[in-house]
Parts: structure tokens; sequence; C-alpha cells
């Protein structure tokens, strides 16, 4: 399929990279013609949001610079931000009550509601990767 790939940018992991992050999603998905519905590249983008959000409040002092990947499938889309602090959220998998939670049980509840997945997983640097991925076409049309 044409539209498949993997794009990967770096950001200073300030407040303005939230927008930028967004932006540079959607006009990715717009460039690459995925076939990705309103509701989808909606969710998308709100996850994109809150996870540069969440490195910018939490990873900026150990981490000045943060990676955002897209990685798009025949089926999926997967976004994720990487950033280098080691500090690993429970939100994705625990629920309240963590710092910056709110954030990640809107990924989390996202993604659920897509059919999706999401996850933590450490990078060998020491630092984290959040990731959710939605796939393109939801079951039963």
């Amino acid at each position: 399929m044409p539209y498949e790939g993997v794009w990967r940018f770096t950001a200073p992991a300030v407040d303005a990279s939230v927008p930028q992050a967004r932006h540079a999603v959607r006009d990715l998905l717009a460039r690459q013609g995925v076939p990705a519905s309103d509701d989808l590249v909606h969710g998308l983008l709100l996850i994109v949001s809150e996870l540069v959000t969440n490195a910018v409040r939490h990873a900026a002092l150990l981490s000045p610079m943060l990676a955002v990947e897209v990685a798009i499938g025949a089926e999926w889309v997967r976004v994720s931000v990487e950033d280098n602090h080691p500090y690993r959220p429970t939100a994705l998998v625990a629920d309240h009550g963590q710092t910056g939670g709110r954030g990640l049980l809107l990924v989390r509840e996202i993604t659920q509601e897509a059919g999706g997945a999401c996850d933590v997983e450490h990078t060998a640097s020491g630092g984290k990767v959040i990731w959710a991925a939605l796939p393109l076409k939801p079951n039963g049309g």
C-alpha cells in the first residue's frame, strides 16, 4: 500500500511542541492519503497531544528532546512518543491518582474505544516509549 511507512521526528520538550506534533501527524496522514475516518484522526491527534504534553510536563528536566514516531501499516496507525526519562507512568495500566495520569487515561480510553492497543516500553537508553496503535478499518464497517 502506498500510504505505509514509518516517520520519526524529534522536538524539544516544550509546550510549543504539542501543537507542532499534532499538526505534523495530521499533515502526514493527509499527505499519505491514509484511509482513516474523521473520528480516527481526531482520536490519534488527541493521543499525540496527550503523549507529547505528558513528555513535556514530566520528562523535560531529564529529557530536553522527545521523539514522535508514526508508523502506518495496511490496517493500523501507531503513534509513539519517546523520551529519556526513566519514570514509567502507571496510568495506562493502573487507575487514577497518578501524577499526570488523566491524559494517559484519556489515551487508554480512546485506544480501547477504537479497538486498539497501547503500552509503555523501556528503551535501551534508559528512557521510555509510550505508544498507541489504532485500527484503520474498525470491525463491522
